[in-house]
C-alpha cells in the first residue's frame, strides 16, 4: 500500500528577477532613450532624486566591480520577461513589445553583419547570405531549402544537405528565433535557449511543438491530459511559452536615431588610452534617504515600499549598464590600440566572442552593448560595431581584419594611375605580394562595399 510521504530536493534554477530583466533592457537603449525613461521615472516616483552630474566621468582604471547578474542572460537571450506578467503572446501570432534593436539597421544587415563574424565558411557564407535574403521582416524563412539554390551559382553544387546545416547556423544568429520556418519552430528556437535543467523547459518545448493551437484556444485542460502533467507544471511552462517572441525580426527596428550622442570617450592621456563614460544629459540617481527612513519599521505604505524597491533595482541597473559599458568599451580600446594610433589600415580581426571571452559575458551581451553605442575617439565618434571585423589569412600565419583589407584596396584605388586602373585581379595579386590572400570576388565585394566603381567605370578617356 502506498502511503504519502514528504522528500526534500536540492537544486538550482535561474530566475529572471525584475532587477535583471531591468538591467537588460537598460543596457541596449540609446542615451537619448535613456534619458528619456530615467525622467520618466523621476517624475512617476517620489523615492527617486536627481544628484549633480558627476564632476569627472569613471575611468576604466575606475572598474572593478563584477557584474555577475548580468551573465544570467545566457540563458535567456532575446524574451521579454515583461509578456510573462502581462498575458504575453495570444497564440495569434501578434507580437508584443520586444528589446527592439535602435540601430537603424535593417534586419538584413543585421544578420550579415553576424555573417561575418560568426565561424563560417567561405561556402557556408555563400548559402548563409542566400537564406538570409529569404528572410522577411517578421523573421521567419520563406523559402523552403530546395529553392535556395536558386539564388546560388549553379557552378557551386549545392546541396540540400549543405543548406540544412548552414540554416542550422544561421538560426543561431540574434535575434533569437530568426530564420524559422514556422511558428512551432521559432518557439522551439527560443527555448531551446535556455538552460537544459530551467524549470519546465521540455514541457514547454512539447507544447510548442505540438499544442499551439490549442494553446491559442485555451484548451488547457485538454492540453494537461495530453501531456500528463500536473497544473503547476503545466502554468511553469505555459509561461515559457508565452514569453518567446513569435516574430523575433521585428525586434530589429529600421528607425535610425536622430541624433549621435557619444557613450564613452576615448583619450590619450600620458601616453595611455583611457576611457570614459560620458555623463552627457544623464542624470545621477539616488534614493530619497530621508523617505527611506520614514519607511523603517512600518507595515504601513504598501505604495511607498513598492516605489522604494524600484528605485533600488532602477540606480542599481543603471550601474550595472555603467560598468558593462566601460568593460567593453575598454576591451575594445586595449584591441584597437593601433588603429587609434594609426587608422583604419591597422585595425585587428576582432569578432564577439573575442570580448564576450575577455570580459567573462555572453555573446548575445556584447552584441546588445555594441548596438547604438558610440565611442568619442580622436579620429572620430564610431558605433562599437564598427570596430569588429571577421578574419582573414596571411601568408606569416598573422590575421588581418576585413576594416584593415578595405582601407588598403581604398588606398591601392586612390593611387591608381586614372588611365589605367587597377582591376579587382590587379588589387588581389597586390595584396597578395603583402602577404594576404584575398579571392578576386572578395575584393569585388570589399570594392562595392566602398561604393566604388568597377576598373572600366573608373577609366578615364583622353578627349578624342
Amino acid at each position: 500500500m502506498l502511503r504519502p510521504t514528504l522528500q526534500l530536493k536540492l537544486g538550482q534554477s535561474l530566475t529572471m528577477t525584475p532587477q535583471l530583466q531591468q538591467a537588460i533592457r537598460l543596457l541596449q537603449l540609446p542615451l537619448l532613450d535613456l534619458s528619456a525613461q530615467i525622467q520618466e521615472a523621476l517624475e512617476e516616483n517620489v523615492m527617486l532624486e536627481m544628484e549633480d552630474l558627476p564632476d569627472a566621468p569613471k575611468t576604466s582604471a575606475e572598474t572593478t566591480a563584477e557584474i555577475e547578474t548580468i551573465r544570467a542572460e545566457d540563458s535567456w537571450q532575446s524574451s521579454s520577461i515583461e509578456r510573462i506578467q502581462d498575458g504575453g503572446w495570444n497564440g495569434e501570432g501578434r507580437p508584443i513589445s520586444e528589446f527592439a534593436d535602435e540601430s537603424g539597421q535593417s534586419l538584413r544587415e543585421h544578420l550579415l553583419w553576424q555573417l561575418e563574424l560568426e565561424n563560417f565558411s567561405p561556402r557556408e557564407a555563400l548559402i548563409g547570405e542566400a537564406l538570409i535574403d529569404s528572410i522577411n521582416d517578421d523573421g521567419y524563412l520563406t523559402d523552403a531549402p530546395e529553392d535556395i539554390t536558386d539564388f546560388i551559382a549553379a557552378e557551386a553544387g549545392v546541396s540540400i544537405e549543405e543548406i540544412e546545416q548552414a540554416l542550422n547556423k544561421v538560426q543561431r544568429l540574434d535575434p533569437v528565433g530568426i530564420g524559422a520556418r514556422s511558428l512551432s519552430e521559432c518557439i522551439v528556437l527560443q527555448l531551446r535557449q535556455l538552460e537544459s535543467d530551467t524549470p519546465g523547459v521540455e514541457l514547454a518545448i512539447s507544447m510548442a511543438t505540438d499544442f499551439l493551437p490549442s494553446i491559442a484556444a485555451k484548451e488547457y485542460g485538454e492540453i494537461r491530459r495530453a501531456l500528463r502533467t500536473s497544473e503547476e507544471n503545466f502554468e511553469v511552462a505555459l509561461a515559457l511559452v508565452k514569453s518567446c517572441n513569435p516574430k523575433p525580426g521585428l525586434a530589429v527596428s529600421p528607425a535610425a536615431p536622430e541624433y549621435v550622442i557619444p557613450d564613452v570617450f576615448v583619450r590619450k592621456i600620458d601616453g595611455r588610452w583611457q576611457v570614459e563614460v560620458s555623463a552627457s544629459g544623464i542624470p545621477r540617481l539616488s534614493v530619497n534617504q530621508q523617505y527611506a527612513k520614514l519607511l523603517r519599521g512600518s507595515g504601513d505604505h504598501a505604495v511607498l515600499r513598492t516605489q522604494l524597491q524600484e528605485a533600488r533595482w532602477l540606480v542599481r541597473s543603471l550601474e550595472i549598464r555603467n560598468e558593462t559599458l566601460m568593460k567593453v568599451a575598454t576591451c575594445i580600446v586595449a584591441r584597437q590600440r593601433e588603429f587609434l594610433e594609426h587608422g583604419d589600415e591597422a585595425m585587428k580581426p576582432l569578432v564577439l566572442r573575442d570580448v564576450a571571452e575577455t570580459i567573462g559575458m555572453h555573446e548575445s551581451t556584447i552584441s546588445r552593448v555594441t548596438t547604438s553605442k558610440y565611442m568619442h575617439t580622436p579620429r572620430g565618434v564610431f558605433e562599437f560595431k564598427y570596430f569588429f571585423s571577421s578574419h582573414l589569412s596571411t601568408v606569416d600565419g598573422e590575421d588581418q581584419s576585413s576594416t584593415s583589407v578595405r582601407a588598403k584596396i581604398r588606398k591601392l584605388i586612390g593611387a591608381e594611375n586614372p588611365a589605367k586602373p587597377l582591376s579587382d585581379n590587379k588589387i588581389a595579386a597586390l595584396l597578395a605580394d603583402e602577404g594576404i590572400t584575398v579571392a578576386r570576388r572578395t575584393v569585388a565585394k570589399y570594392r562595392e562595399a566602398l561604393r566604388i566603381s568597377s576598373s572600366s567605370e573608373r577609366k578615364v578617356r583622353k578627349p578624342k
